[in-house]
């Protein structure tokens, strides 16, 4: 048998950041009139961090968990080649580059910095995108960084919106790396799990991903000012008209349960057998925070462990990192077992990536 050799992308380092404040599914329940077994049990909130006003803006956050992935990595700013930002659309300024500002404070002064938007998706499709690019083109090292505050969003006395109110602060950051190649077939008959990649400095060997979207949703979660259909004025400050809103929530829930855990099983499937694997060979999905229950039948389905973020709530596209660290801080990840990052963001887009972790 004849070996070709494929490149590869290895996750060669991650850190994370979350803001000291914590607000409890107690105050949530005060604050919102829903009842608090309903928000811890339920919503599945114990807790979650959130930012003060003047404090911890995205990219203060996204700095933070930049300068630990690069310390994980064992790679200076100097070696970053590409900063991609794919964190909330809600950050320091309107229509504004993040990653040009993370890049800046960093010290990645030979880096070119670009934006990616999937909403709570964006951590899979990140990491598709940028290993597309290590692969097709001249970056070597790539450093991605998200982080959310969109809990100030938030209106807790907006019942239509009760979805949301698990919305936390935090970020996250990963690098990855060109890192040689490997065999594209292995004689032993083995597969491709257990092939090492070139650079033993490798976390993780990214592998494939899927996704899809349904852009009936497109409408269904919005802050109705501040964009150019309905500019910010005096009146639609006065009209709260400045916070997230869900202006046909019972449509939307009917609509999404037909779709949902569909679409999350598709995309997890075909990550999976893109990259050579099935759901026997699943071992721990990062997923999106999402309500208990639901959570729990996704994680039954695909028969893998996983860690559910009731201390931290959802904090869009933090929530995969966040899970992986907290696996690992547990024990639930291990060297050799298969991994699927599985997010979904309003819009609505299911995405999911899958590596293999390395230690």
């Amino acid at each position: 048998m004849t070996e070709t050799n494929t490149p590869e992308v290895g996750l060669t380092g991650f850190g994370t950041y979350v803001p000291d404040e914590i607000v409890t599914g107690e105050e949530i329940a005060a604050e919102s009139g829903i009842p608090e077994e309903v928000v811890v049990e339920k919503m599945g909130v114990r807790e979650k961090r959130v930012c003060s006003a003047d404090a911890d803006h995205a990219t203060d956050m996204c700095v933070k968990a930049a300068r630990k992935a690069l310390s994980d990595a064992d790679r200076d700013p100097e070696d970053v080649d590409l900063v991609l930002y794919h964190g909330s659309e809600y950050k320091d300024f309107v229509v504004w580059s993040a990653a040009a500002n993370v890049a800046e404070r960093i010290g990645a002064d030979d880096a070119f910095a670009v934006e990616s938007y999937a909403l709570c998706a964006g951590a899979p499709l990140a990491i598709r995108q940028a290993k597309s690019q290590l692969l097709a083109d001249a970056p070597e090292t790539a450093l991605l960084v998200s982080a959310s505050r969109e809990e100030d969003l938030v209106d807790y006395g907006n019942e239509d919106s009760s979805f949301m109110f698990n919305f936390g602060s935090g970020a996250c950051a990963m690098v990855l790396e060109s890192v040689g190649s490997r065999p594209t077939e292995n004689p032993s008959g083995q597969g491709p799990r257990g092939a090492d990649p070139a650079d033993g400095r490798t976390r993780a060997t990214v592998r494939e991903s899927a996704a899809v979207t349904d852009g009936s949703f497109s409408e269904d979660v919005v802050m109705a000012a501040g964009g150019s259909r309905n500019p910010a004025s005096h009146a639609t400050v006065e009209a709260g008209l400045h916070a997230l809103d869900v202006p046909d929530p019972e449509g939307m829930k009917e609509r999404l349960a037909d779709v949902s855990l569909p679409n999350f099983l598709d995309v997890a499937d075909d990550a999976l057998a893109r990259s050579g694997y099935d759901r026997a060979d699943l071992d721990f999905v990062a997923l999106t925070h999402m309500k208990r229950s639901f959570h729990d039948l996704l994680t039954d389905e695909l028969d893998a462990e996983s860690y559910y973020l009731d201390e931290y709530g959802h904090v869009q596209s933090v929530d995969q990192i966040l899970a992986l660290e907290e696996g690992l801080d547990r024990g639930l990840v291990e060297s050799g077992d298969v991994l699927c990052f599985l997010a979904a963001g309003t819009g609505y887009t299911w995405a999911a990536t899958v590596l293999e972790w390395r230690g």
